[in-house]
């Protein structure tokens, strides 16, 4: 019988048997595997869950954010409501959902998180979508929500940790839970950082377009909806071609989504966008008035003043404010155009190779900034006929002609090295009314301009340097300086009530005072131009700043009788010391001081307090301060009204006729009142004055007292800054005449009080002095010409 092979011997019910073992096998891997993969993923779900458990009590409270109040920042607004200063770490400007423009919305929403609207915190599918893109990939694609981000960006740390992950899941779920999906758009849209200390996309506008949000455009949209992503690689400013190639990608997510149609997405694309060049960028130039704000608010509120979001609105005129500004600088410029040249602010190497010299000069002149309208260039060549220099922007600056007159010590062939301007000097120049370049050179003198309503005490102009970042000082409301001849008329005031008028004959002759009755050293004053006239009437005296005028009239009224007198108007007596001195301005004054003092002559008689603060209120517009305009009274009153008008009428002859006549001549209005005043050797220049509605001061000096040159004068130096700024801040007010108080009347052309009108007052003063003068009843005789050229001549003007 044949034998049979192996396979033969296989039934089919033994293959049948071996197959399903292997099933059952199969079946088993599959069963252990399915039950290891759910006991992982339940192990893992106990783990989350565990640790959702203990991380949940931990969560931070966000009750809070349902009425959201961010950071935000001092802001400070003139009385037209301009923005003038702000201060605080972020810039923001909270905007309700409702009056963010959906456009703006919608940019965001196209790029961040466009099913926002749909998913319930975490976009399921955008993790999917995220993890699938992510795959071979080094760097990893984000699925992050809005939600997500205003959860770490408003509670959690930066860091990348599960620990922070976990967190953030829950805050996900619990803003959700707790907030509005537009709640937590807005709190996304007012928060996120946009760079350029911007907070929120109504900053962000300001910031990088200079307009609200309100008027924002597509393109514009999309520009600042890239930022949150990289604030720093797509700002505008200083990004532009990066933040171009993203905006067009945030245009087209825009048209992808149904946000923006094909035509409006065209146009958006091709829209020139204009950027601002600087962040720090002003309107209006009231540094010192917001500083002065700031300190107040920091006194009341301490380091909330910061956060708080306060708005400050202020008394200031933002025309006014301008004026002043740009009329200050312009003074102080035209001193500094006949000043010396000190010379280049710095010399640097310059390379020959064109791309290492362009970086030379960004270097050189990133140190030395503009001053406003006083700018830095970088010389690439000079001589004695022309100067090439180059500005921070590229721009070739030619000098030439009379633009090259302030330096002509810098040019020429035998200037010392510190002083030559030639190639590589860092020197400041500035453009002429004719547009042509001229060089200049930052100034070392300083001033100071306030104007005020005399009617209120309003501010409405305060200027308290020639620039805040160079010169932080306030020399309106700290400098104390010597007011000279702009004092004069106080002491006139406390001669009217001691029975002198206009009228009264004084004798400019003169005069030696011992050491004794100085209360110091000898002296003989002089009047600014060396020279004596004679008897003249006391309103010829003020006019023309007569100085033996004025020592003759406080020597009659008594120096303690004018100290006295002089508080009504505001001035502290401990700082005019009971001397005949007092007569020429020896004092201490502040520029506001002078101010308010003027305005008692302006208002009829009445002492006013200036004030800048108008109303203060929160982000939302409740109102925390709000100063009613005062209205005078006689419990105010100062001064008589008919010694007020009849100071006026003096004050106004200085301005039609004395040392100040430029001002009607140049304005051609009458209703302008004031006083010129120039101290001993010249060290500081005033012009104080006055009309009905506006009262002003300006001054120039060194900060470090020194002589300011032999023929600088308050009629030289600060009237004209004066004039300048009535120009532009009276050009809309009618002319202003004055009515006569009771108690006044008029003879012969001159006004006197009723009791004096038929020379029942002083009539002359010193006609009886032929070589003296009289300290009450005692005669002082002169001393030798030759022992009086020896004495110091302690006052001029």
């Amino acid at each position: 019988m044949p034998s049979k092979s192996p396979a033969s011997e296989t039934s089919p019910s033994h293959k049948a048997n071996s197959g399903a073992t292997a099933v059952q096998w199969l079946l088993r891997i599959v069963l252990w595997a399915g039950g290891l993969l759910l006991a992982g993923i339940l192990s893992i779900l106990i783990i989350v869950a565990i640790a959702m458990a203990v991380a949940f009590p931990n969560l931070p409270d966000i009750s809070d954010l349902s009425d959201y109040r961010p950071k935000l920042p001092l802001r400070v607004y003139s009385v037209e409501g301009v923005l003038i200063g702000e201060f605080g770490e972020e810039r923001r400007h909270l905007t309700p959902i409702k009056e963010i423009p959906k456009v703006m919305t919608d940019a965001v929403l196209a790029i961040e998180d466009a099913r926002f609207y749909e998913h319930s915190g975490v976009d399921y599918k955008g993790v999917l979508r995220a993890a699938l893109a992510n795959l071979g990939r080094i760097k990893s694609q984000g699925a992050s929500t809005i939600t997500m981000q205003v959860a770490r960006n408003v509670y959690l740390s930066t860091e990348k940790t599960y620990t922070r992950k976990i967190y953030e899941m829950l805050l996900t779920f619990k803003l959700e839970h707790l907030l509005t999906k537009d709640q937590i758009l807005e709190i996304y849209m007012n928060q996120i950082f946009l760079g350029n200390r911007a907070y929120g996309f109504a900053a962000a506008s300001e910031a990088y377009f200079d307009k609200p949000l309100k008027d924002i455009s597509i393109a514009e949209a999309a520009m600042l909806a890239g930022l949150p992503k990289a604030p720093s690689a797509y700002n505008p400013i200083s990004n532009p071609r990066r933040a171009k190639a993203r905006q067009l990608h945030i245009i087209d997510r825009m048209l992808e989504n149904g946000f923006i149609t094909e035509q409006q997405a065209l146009t958006a694309r091709q829209e020139k966008l204009t950027v601002k060049s600087s962040a720090e960028h002003a309107k209006v130039h009231a540094e010192y008035a917001a500083e002065t704000v700031r300190q107040l608010m920091f006194a009341q509120y301490g380091n909330e003043t910061y956060t708080r979001g306060l708005n400050v609105y202020t008394t200031v005129r933002a025309a006014d404010q301008e004026a002043a500004y740009k009329s200050l600088r312009r003074g102080i410029m035209d001193f500094e155009r006949r000043q010396i040249y000190r010379g280049p602010e710095e010399f640097v190497s310059l390379p020959s190779d064109p791309q290492e010299l362009e970086d030379a000069i960004d270097e050189a002149l990133g140190e030395h900034p503009d001053d406003g309208d006083v700018m830095s260039a970088l010389v690439l060549g000079a001589d004695a006929k022309k100067i090439t220099a180059v500005r921070l922007n590229g721009e070739t600056v030619e000098i030439t002609g009379e633009g090259l007159k302030p330096a002509q010590s810098g040019l020429s062939d035998k200037a010392p090295p510190n002083i030559k301007i030639r190639r590589g000097a860092v020197i400041r120049v500035t453009k002429t009314p004719k547009n042509t370049w001229e060089i200049t050179q930052l100034p070392e003198v300083e001033g100071a301009f306030v104007a005020l309503d005399p009617r209120n005490g309003a501010i409405k102009a305060l200027v308290g340097g020639f620039d805040f970042q160079k010169n932080k000082f306030n020399h309106v409301t700290q400098a104390w300086r010597q007011p000279g001849s702009s004092f004069k008329p106080f002491i006139y005031s406390a001669a009217l009530e001691k029975g002198f008028t206009p009228a009264t004959i004084i004798n400019d002759a003169p005069i030696f005072f011992s050491a004794g009755v100085t209360g110091g050293q000898p002296w003989e004053p002089k009047n600014y131009d060396g020279k004596f006239e004679g008897p003249m009437t006391m309103r010829r005296g003020l006019a023309k700043s007569k100085n033996m005028i004025s020592i003759r009239i406080l020597q009659a009224v008594g120096a303690q009788n004018a100290q006295d007198w002089i508080t009504r108007f505001g001035f502290e007596a401990d700082k005019h010391p009971a001397y005949l001195t007092m007569a020429l301005g020896a004092g201490s004054v502040t520029p506001l001081q002078m101010a308010s003092a003027y305005s008692v002559f302006a208002n009829g008689g009445y002492r006013i307090n200036p004030w800048l603060i108008s109303k203060v209120t929160e982000q939302k517009g409740k109102v925390l301060l709000e100063t009613k305009s005062p209205v005078l009274d006689e419990s105010m009153r100062a001064i008589d009204a008919r010694n007020a008008f009849i100071m006026d009428s003096l004050l106004q002859e200085v301005t039609r006729t004395g040392t100040a006549a430029s001002a009607q001549a140049i304005l051609k209005r009458p209703d302008l009142y004031g006083k010129t005043g120039t101290t001993n050797d010249s060290v500081d220049a005033w012009f104080a004055g006055f009309q009905p509605t506006l009262a002003a001061v300006s001054w120039i000096g060194y900060d470090t007292p020194r002589n300011l040159g032999a023929r600088e004068t308050g009629g030289g130096l600060s009237l004209p800054i004066w004039i300048r700024f009535m120009q532009q801040a009276l050009a809309n007010v009618a002319v202003t005449e004055l009515s006569v108080p009771e108690g006044v009347v008029n003879s012969g052309g001159e006004w006197f009080y009723t009791e004096y009108a038929n020379r029942a007052g002083v009539t002359s003063v010193g006609l009886d002095e032929p070589s003296g003068t009289q300290d009450g009843s005692q005669v002082i005789e002169l001393p030798p010409a030759d022992e009086r050229k020896k004495i110091l001549d302690l006052f001029r003007n």
